[in-house]
């Protein structure tokens, strides 16, 4: 059966192939092409208090990949962040739209305010059309600030979505 889990340092070989694959692409990401897999899982692989989760199939697949934390430190920690990744074997199957569910329930459980994602590329329209079906909305884009291979220079999205948490503080206080 599969299972949404955290990752292990031993996830990193399968994940790897798939970060690369969709960072070269150059449609979703900032990350450095030329990233080597130790720099790669540096970005990718969270440390408390964030953390990063796995697709894995009934074979032991990880077809998607997912991390989460505090979007920035001190003042702002209360408004998490994410990012995903799914592989080309696991598009189509529901992934996506599982990890996100998670990333929000993960989120809540944490006592976070809300979730913002500071740049999803207006172009990655299925992308765009998941957060939406989950809550997120558009709060703002900014323009000509992300470098498309094949649109030229395109926005990104900040999306955001409250989660209604009434302390403004994660750490009780």
């Amino acid at each position: 059966m599969s299972e949404i889990r955290l990752a292990t340092e031993a996830d990193w070989a399968q994940i790897w192939p798939f970060w690369r694959e969709i960072v070269r692409a150059g449609e979703t990401y900032a990350y450095p092409h030329d990233a080597t897999s130790d720099e790669a899982a540096a970005m990718w692989m969270e440390r408390p208090p964030g953390a990063t989760v796995v697709w894995v199939d009934d074979h032991g697949a990880v077809l998607g990949s997912a991390k989460m934390g505090p979007n920035r430190p001190g003042n702002g920690d209360h408004i998490g962040t994410a990012s995903f990744m799914v592989s080309p074997a696991g598009r189509g199957k529901g992934v996506g739209r599982a990890l996100g569910d998670y990333v929000v329930k993960w989120h809540r459980r944490h006592g976070f305010h809300g979730i913002q994602f500071n740049a999803v590329v207006e172009t990655n329209e299925t992308a765009v059309r998941l957060w939406k079906s989950l809550g997120f909305n558009v709060i703002g884009t900014v323009p000509e600030s992300f470098r498309h291979p094949e649109h030229g220079l395109v926005g990104l999205h900040v999306m955001y979505l409250p989660l209604q948490v009434n302390s403004p503080a994660r750490d009780g206080s």
